[in-house]
């Protein structure tokens, strides 16, 4: 299992930066080899990416999510992953967000790609490129303020 921990300051109040983050389907606008992200309900996503020059394909759980603080996940199919994306207001116009999360490296290529630190370089530029998206827009492109709680699954 590999760990990646990044984060980021942008210049949004907190409940702009948690809204555009709900937003999964806008996630090819700024995430590197995410092609497609299906929101098939509340808590159920489908990813398609490419990783390692390989499409992939796996389906996603929300396992917790709480309006501008976190949003948790674990995959239900694919390799192993899963993580929290949270939130923390520092003033009124500047947000710090941290993406940790786990993945399983499938694979000899991957596996030597995860050692190299590609996936937190990956996930640096990720943050880095919402960063610009959500500035240069100054507000979200929709929100979803719904909560979920771990012991609200089935």
């Amino acid at each position: 299992m590999s760990t990646v921990t990044q984060s980021i300051d942008v210049k949004v109040p907190v409940r702009t930066a948690y809204d555009q983050w709900t937003q999964f389907e806008d996630f090819p606008q700024f995430m590197d080899g995410v092609q497609r992200v299906e929101q098939l309900d509340d808590t159920r996503l489908h990813w398609v990416a490419k990783v390692a020059g390989k499409e992939k394909e796996w389906d996603a759980k929300i396992t917790e999510q709480t309006p501008d603080q976190r949003v948790a996940w674990t995959a239900t199919s694919g390799a192993p992953n899963g993580g929290v994306v949270t939130f923390h207001r520092l003033d009124d116009s500047t947000t710090r967000i941290t993406v940790q999360m786990d993945i399983e490296p499938e694979g000899p290529i991957e596996k030597v790609g995860a050692a190299a630190g590609i996936p937190d370089n990956r996930v640096k530029g990720d943050l880095e490129r919402f960063k610009q998206f959500i500035e240069s827009r100054g507000t979200e492109t929709g929100a979803w303020r719904g909560e979920v709680k771990q012991n609200d699954l089935t």
